[in-house]
């Protein structure tokens, strides 16, 4: 499909002979029905039901953004945007099942079963409009509810790959930016002047890197410079909402290569500045290597379609500053386990500042660095108590990942899990060693570097 695609584009367009910033000609590339190859057979029931009726009540309806662009790619969709000419409330008087959602964009969702399928009127840019519709502040974009036409639809989104529109009424593929010629390419980049369009909404940087990662595609040389030089501009973000970028950075299946291109724009120390500090002060590939780990981990239980928790990926963010912190108070003479309790809730209270993962995560995260020092205790009924634990899987999988990544707890790890195979008779013969073998037991840490690294603020 996607060769038939580039023959049709390479028709129609001669490639180097636009500005980037600028449409191929004063109309749109359309791509008809029998040069794109896209089927309705990939689009769900529910998208086709919604582009039908918005069809036959006689609005515009258009298939948008992702859906588009990963059919092209030959990907199964994921999601089913839909855009109209139709406002909100039209969209609600025509579908009974719908709701209105959203202040600075307005939207309806529409409930076929479990599947929500997401209509949205043509925008315009803010100064499109009426003064009072689109509100600004500081160049940052605070309420966009300026409507328009399909092609000011098109130049106000974000990347040209996004703003690919798929036609009901004819069935055709409909780009008004460039977005086929930047899929042919492997390019992402940004609709206008990245400069301002990252000053309107610095989160957009972070959807350059997720977009990215995911599509395996290169960021546009214009588009890499004003991420560099605007990346400060994540401060200014609510740190609520740099919670949900960051899951879907980090929870899309791509975590590893999200993380890496995160670092090379030098955007993941605006996000969790204490994991970027102890990163940048590795003991033996220290904690690189665990975080590494713990992404690959992510992924890896995503493909295989296993959910994961947030808390989990927050534990392992936060671990080398918890665990450190935790050495600091040892050498005061603070306990271990206290130790760790008041380093958690040092680490959990910098980095909400930052990004704000919610209390019932955060809490999650607390016990699991707790239930490591837990853990080290295996003698008695501690064992059997703690295997049923609701947090116990997660601490457990954390220790193995502790032991995989270096350092000094692979003895203990290698215990519990013999201990969740073995029979009761067997357990009990596990948990009742003599207090020398228990003393021999190490509760983790690696060797110390010459010179301690600089403490984050």
């Amino acid at each position: 499909m996607f060769s038939r695609l580039k023959q049709s584009v390479a028709k129609k367009i001669r490639l180097g002979s636009r500005k980037k910033t600028a449409p191929a000609s004063p109309y749109p590339l359309i791509i008809p029905r029998n040069e794109h190859g896209l089927s309705r057979s990939n689009i769900s029931e529910a998208a086709l039901k919604v582009l039908y009726r918005l069809h036959k009540a006689g609005y515009e309806a258009y298939l948008v953004g992702g859906g588009v662009r990963d059919m092209l790619l030959g990907r199964e969709p994921k999601d089913f945007d839909v855009t109209t000419n139709a406002t909100p409330e039209e969209v609600k008087a025509l579908f009974r099942n719908s709701i209105l959602i959203g202040r600075r964009f307005r939207l309806a969702h529409i409930r076929y079963g479990r599947e929500i399928v997401e209509v949205a009127t043509f925008r315009a840019r803010h100064d499109a409009g009426e003064e009072s519709e689109g509100v600004m502040k500081d160049g940052i974009i605070l309420r966009d509810n300026v409507y328009g036409t399909l092609e000011d639809d098109a130049w106000r989104r974000d990347f040209t790959v996004n703003a690919l529109y798929y036609n009901i009424a004819d069935f055709s593929v409909v780009d008004y930016t460039g977005g086929l010629e930047d899929i042919k390419a492997g390019r992402l980049r940004m609709i206008g002047d990245p400069l301002i369009r990252y000053r309107e909404d610095p989160v957009r940087m972070l959807r350059a890197v997720r977009f990215a990662a995911k599509l395996g595609f290169r960021i546009d040389e214009d588009n890499e410079q004003a991420i560099r030089q605007l990346g400060g501009l994540l401060a200014d973000v609510p740190a609520a909402r740099l919670f949900d970028e960051s899951l879907k950075l980090f929870l899309s299946g791509h975590a590893v290569e999200s993380h890496d291109l995160l670092r090379h724009y030098r955007l993941f120390g605006h996000l969790f500045p204490q994991a970027e500090h102890w990163l940048r002060y590795e003991e033996q590939h220290f904690p690189r290597i665990f975080l590494l780990r713990a992404l690959e981990n992510t992924d890896a239980r995503l493909a295989a379609g296993k959910t994961v928790n947030p808390a989990f990926l927050f534990a392992a963010l936060l671990w080398e500053a918890v665990r450190k912190g935790a050495e600091r108070l040892q050498e005061q003479g603070e306990k271990r386990l206290p130790a760790i309790q008041q380093a958690g809730d040092k680490a959990v209270s910098q980095q909400v500042k930052n990004v704000a993962f919610p209390k019932r995560f955060t809490l999650q995260s607390r016990e699991i660095w707790e239930m490591q020092e837990r853990l080290a205790i295996t003698h008695g009924q501690r064992p059997l108590r703690l295997i049923g634990h609701p947090r116990f899987r997660a601490a457990y999988d954390f220790l193995l990942l502790r032991a995989e990544s270096g350092e000094q707890v692979a003895e203990l790890a290698s215990w519990w899990t013999e201990f969740i195979d073995a029979s009761n008779e067997r357990r009990e013969v596990m948990t009742t060693r003599t207090a020398s073998a228990k003393k021999g037991r190490s509760r983790g840490g690696r060797r110390r570097p010459k010179a301690p690294a600089p403490v984050a603020n």
